[in-house]
């Protein structure tokens, strides 16, 4: 069972994130495992992109 107040918000609990070309990255805010608590002490990787907002590697 889903437990909905630990899911990620960000991934919505996939643990995968895509941009508006349907490329596909693991989530910065759970680090993929689709579930996040707010007392963890992660904190989201600032990650660089280009002016179309595409992940450098």
């Amino acid at each position: 069972m889903v437990d909905r107040e630990n899911t990620c918000k960000a991934c919505e609990g996939t643990g995968m994130l895509s941009d508006d070309e349907g490329w596909q990255y693991k989530c910065s805010v759970c680090h993929g495992e689709g579930t996040f608590y707010a007392g963890d002490n992660q904190s989201a990787k600032v990650m660089s992109v280009d002016e179309n907002n595409r992940l450098l590697d």
